[in-house]
């Protein structure tokens, strides 16, 4: 078993069936099946699956609409179904993040792979969005590290070295990151002043 789970948006209740049962005969889990984009999005939100097979043309909010607030809230990787295909079209789903796309009608032996191809990127995409907030913390750490040396280099009259090995010191000592030092190295400067 796969244990990927999967929500279907159509508001054809036989292409739901349908998809519902390639989906079940090829080992994927399907949490939900909404009629509407609407119901797509509230799903999605409640059940966080690991893929949503959305149709583009649906009631209420098309799948564009939908995919584009997924994406926005990296929710869940949509796969855009459709019974026709435009160069417009595709290029409104890249825009909105999708990152597949399917003609209708289904079949099993393009509908697997897609799915696979569809969760590696999706795996890889949230990496990179990981290692990038990351990245952004260690900066700001930095960052403020740097401001709390200046602070105590002011102050006390320290060498930067030695502001430096004051910080390390006080948060070893004290169990707490140097970020959190730093924090209330700037905290104590801005009381003071």
């Amino acid at each position: 078993m796969k244990d990927i789970r999967v929500l279907i948006a159509d508001d054809e209740p036989f292409i739901r069936a349908n998809l519902r049962q390639i989906l079940e005969r090829v080992g994927y889990l399907v949490i939900g099946e909404a009629p509407n984009g609407l119901e797509a999005l509230t799903l999605t939100r409640q059940l966080l699956p690991d893929i949503a097979l959305i149709d583009v043309e649906m009631p209420v909010m098309n799948g564009l609409e939908v995919a584009q607030k997924l994406g926005a809230e990296n929710l869940a990787p949509v796969i855009l179904l459709t019974t026709y295909t435009t160069s417009e079209l595709a290029a409104k789903a890249r825009e909105f993040g999708v990152l597949g796309y399917l003609l209708k009608p289904i079949h099993e032996s393009g509908l697997g792979p897609c799915l696979e191809i569809v969760l590696a990127r999706w795996r890889e995409q949230q990496a990179r969005l990981q290692q990038v907030a990351q990245l952004q913390d260690k900066i700001e750490t930095r960052q403020m590290i740097e401001i709390a040396k200046g602070c105590l280099m002011s102050s006390q009259g320290l060498q930067e070295a030695e502001a430096f090995r004051r910080i390390q010191r006080i948060a070893m000592n004290n169990r707490k990151t140097m970020r959190e030092v730093a924090q209330a190295i700037l905290l104590a400067q801005q009381i003071a002043s």
